[in-house]
């Protein structure tokens, strides 16, 4: 006889989820804002997948892009500034168990967080990440940010950004124990669900840059691309990309790229028109950093105590009667 609590069991197990499942809050982003496509983009992978809710984790920092995980019905934690990725490789350290994604935009990713960012590729933790890069600090009305094109007016730089911008891709392929590297669009919604659904089953710290339009301070951005298909190039490869016949009719300028080719990751990468989208490298062979430290262990209750009472005991001035008994 099967009891009641095997029974809930069974039933969590089985349960099969909806779109609405992960539908959270109603999203505040501006209209025509790249971030709502990747919204999408993610729930539907989550219900494809049948992520648990409560087994899925989105983190983020500040900006547009981080209150991603408003939006999602799943555990959520939004961070500060430039901070999403040492906190979402604690939860990743502590639940290796649990489908944990980072939301960052090229402000908090690139700016503030940069060292954060640098030092998680090198770790290599089971990750998905994503870079909504809009190329302007949306949140706080129109700043320049590293991905800004030269020459941008903005808040900040009145008389044109005088800098080239920093290239998130190129940047990432230059860390060591990079594993996964892939560039999308916000406008192509096929492509982009293909590459969100490869970074999620990539094991390792898997970085996907989604150029993402913003409607409200940068609106004719990326129009050039919108309007003319030859203008973006498609990465394929039967370890990658393979784009549906019905896409491949519009978007004829593609590239067979293999994803383990480091240097020709490296070459694409620094290409700006077209632009490359598909997978850059993915080497499924990088370790990840919480197997090599045997992460998830069973932490009780008791066992975390006596843990913070050892370390506050090599801190502690004990009476000299009271450091005589506890040495005896």
């Amino acid at each position: 006889m099967v009891n009641p609590l095997t029974q809930c069991i069974i039933k969590l197990h089985e349960e099969q989820h909806d779109l609405e499942d992960y539908q959270g809050g109603v999203p505040r982003w501006c209209n025509g804002c790249g971030d709502n496509a990747i919204l999408a983009a993610v729930q539907k992978l989550c219900r494809d997948e049948n992520l648990a809710p409560e087994k899925t984790v989105f983190v983020s920092g500040i900006g547009c892009s981080s209150r991603f995980p408003h939006y999602m019905k799943t555990y959520g934690f939004h961070g500060i500034h430039g901070r999403a990725f040492p906190i979402a490789e604690g939860v990743k350290f502590a639940r290796p168990d649990l489908h944990v994604f980072v939301n960052t935009g090229d402000g908090d990713c690139c700016s503030i967080g940069a060292a954060h960012w640098i030092h998680a590729i090198r770790y290599n933790m089971n990750v998905t990440v994503i870079l909504h890069d809009n190329h302007v600090y949306g949140l706080t009305k129109k700043q320049a940010s590293p991905t800004s094109p030269a020459g941008f007016k903005s808040n900040t730089t009145p008389r044109g950004s005088l800098l080239l911008p920093l290239n998130p891709l190129t940047v990432t392929l230059g860390v060591q124990n990079v594993s996964f590297v892939a560039q999308a669009v916000d406008w192509i919604p096929e492509l982009l669900y293909d590459i969100v659904s490869k970074a999620f089953h990539h094991r390792g710290f898997s970085f996907i840059r989604i150029m993402q339009r913003c409607p409200e301070f940068l609106p004719k951005m990326f129009e050039p691309w919108l309007h003319d298909p030859g203008k973006t190039l498609l990465l394929t490869h039967p370890d990658g990309l393979q784009p549906s016949a019905d896409l491949g009719r519009i978007y004829k300028n593609q590239l067979e790229h293999d994803p383990l080719d480091m240097n020709r990751a490296r070459e694409i990468a620094s290409v700006e028109d077209p632009i490359p989208v598909g997978i850059l490298y993915q080497n499924p062979d990088v370790p990840c950093y919480e197997d090599l430290r045997g992460a998830g262990k069973p932490r009780t209750a008791d066992g975390i105590r006596k843990g913070l009472d050892a370390e506050f005991d090599k801190f502690t001035i004990w009476p000299d009667d009271e450091s005589q008994q506890r040495a005896a």
